[in-house]
């Protein structure tokens, strides 16, 4: 354009700077920051705006804010410059004395500053000051907006409150596939997975098409609850719709993905499948392998465990600390005690991973396991770690187990000083003195556990159905189907008494 001599004017250039944003050519936008100054262009508003957002890009404030106060007027765009280029580069402070700023001089904020302003207090967590937006939201009708309103959802669950970011939610006239992926991700991360698994089957049904990020949001969701039906079911989809095709996404995504379809199996007891994953993905990363060692681990599968391993060796895999806590586990699991201390001696002479207590308290696990309880004990005592409430717990467990009274008040008055609250010490210790057939001491652990206020947590047990995922928890009548399911289960258990079952009470 310029070697034929056609001058560029105030729309060619803030395309050009952005352009070279895109690639990350800071030294080109100052030469063209210097063209603008012979063009007489350098006091334009789009174009500073243009030369703003790049320069926040490279990390280059003084420059940026150069260029903001050296413009005589100031539009709401170049404000949201402003305001989002900080933002985005992590200048949390700075973006919201430029907002402040922005009002005191008589700018009225528009959606974009509100999501610009959102997105700070989703990443700070700042709940009040959120809710101030969303008043403000609320006073200039901004609540028809799909985006402010999936970043009122964003800022709202950031901070925990999935309440409030269900009702924006519920509200909302309009929703796009960011708004649904918004919510489910806010019950996922607040821990909520039958909620987010509820809030997949409605967006199912109201015929919007999930996507990589809701796929990769609710599979986590089916591994927790261990919902194979419904995890087997997102897979299919994901073949189908070709989400979990390589060239259809770029490397870390296909990765991330078929991670998290080799956890939701594995977790979920299904073996065979996680291997299928595993076995036709071409590009793997530490997690990948990480994960069939954990999973065969779980389950026992000790032998293979170690293959994976083996596998994962020989293709020049670096192994990390997770691997050998899931190697270590596995050993514990398959009564593997001789290649459990073989890995630990190796650890950070070979494959240069420090051990952690992590690693320290899965080889006490194991010698419990094999009924090695003085060597745990040991190991417990010199590690060059203070040993965690784990470690201690799972030497009273295997005290219990092979009846060693002694050892396991010893073991329970270390993990009740390091986790008073815990209800596991004082049952586990109770379960001890019943085991041996001293009742009064369980009384007197009984009697403990009331003065310290330490209550036994409830089982909880879940079954997947067709309709969903239906979780119970001892005594609890708040489920809408309560007086069906007892009324059943009475039925069944007067059947069983007629066949000489007798009820524990």
């Amino acid at each position: 354009m310029r070697h034929l001599g056609i001058v560029p004017d105030k729309f060619s250039f803030p395309c050009v700077i952005r352009a070279c944003g895109d690639i990350m050519e800071d030294l080109e936008v100052r030469k063209i920051h210097g063209l603008l100054f012979k063009l007489g262009l350098e006091l334009d508003v789009f174009v500073g705006s243009a030369l703003v957002i790049t320069y926040l890009k490279f990390g280059l404030v003084g420059d940026a804010h150069e260029v903001f106060e050296a413009l005589p007027v100031r539009d709401v765009v170049l404000w949201n410059a402003m305001v989002n280029g900080y933002a985005q580069i992590g200048r949390f402070e700075e973006a919201l004395v430029v907002f402040r700023r922005m009002e005191l001089n008589g700018v009225v904020p528009c959606r974009y500053t509100v999501t610009g302003v959102l997105s700070i207090f989703s990443v700070t967590e700042d709940f009040d000051s959120g809710r101030a937006v969303h008043g403000f939201v609320t006073k200039r009708g901004y609540e028809s907006s799909v985006v402010v309103s999936n970043a009122l959802i964003d800022m709202y669950g950031k901070c925990k409150c999935v309440g409030d970011a269900l009702r924006v939610f519920e509200v909302m006239v309009e929703r796009d596939i960011f708004s649904w992926n918004s919510i489910i991700s806010v019950h996922e991360h607040c821990g909520d997975h039958y909620g987010t698994l509820r809030l997949f089957i409605k967006m199912l049904v109201k015929g919007v098409q999930p996507d990589l990020v809701t796929v990769t949001t609710v599979l986590p969701a089916c591994t927790h609850l261990a919902a194979l039906m419904h995890g087997r079911e997102i897979h299919r989809y994901v073949v189908v719709n070709g989400l979990g095709k390589e060239e259809s996404h770029n490397d870390f995504d296909y990765v991330l993905l078929n991670n998290a379809l080799m956890d939701m199996y594995a977790k979920c007891g299904n073996m065979p499948d996680a291997c299928m994953v595993f076995d036709n993905m071409r590009e793997k990363d530490v997690a990948s392998w990480n994960i069939m060692i954990t999973g065969y681990a779980m389950h026992g599968y000790g032998a293979e465990a170690l293959d994976v391993f083996s596998r994962m060796c020989q293709a020049q895999m670096v192994p990390n600390e997770i691997s050998f806590v899931g190697l270590l586990s596995a050993c514990s699991h398959a009564g593997m005690v001789k290649e459990g201390l073989g890995f630990v001696s190796e650890m950070e002479s070979k494959y240069g991973v420090s051990p952690s207590i992590e690693h320290y308290t899965c080889v006490i696990d194991m010698l419990c396991r094999a009924g090695r309880l003085m060597e745990a004990y040991d190991l417990a005592l010199r590690m060059p770690f203070k040993a965690d409430p784990v470690g201690w717990r799972s030497l009273l467990a295997a005290c219990r187990l092979h009846k060693d009274k002694d050892l396991a008040e010893i073991a329970a008055s270390k993990v009740i000083e390091l986790e008073p609250g815990h209800c596991g010490n004082y049952v586990l210790m109770s379960n001890v003195y019943g085991v041996v057939g001293q009742y009064e001491e369980v009384s007197e652990m009984r009697h403990t556990m009331k003065q310290q206020n330490v209550k036994k947590r409830p089982g909880c047990s879940w079954i997947e159905l067709v309709n969903g995922v239906h979780v119970f928890i001892t005594g609890d009548r708040t489920h809408p189907h309560t007086d069906a399911i007892y009324a059943g289960l009475n039925s069944l258990t007067s059947v069983l008494q007629e066949h000489g079952y007798a009820p524990f009470v």
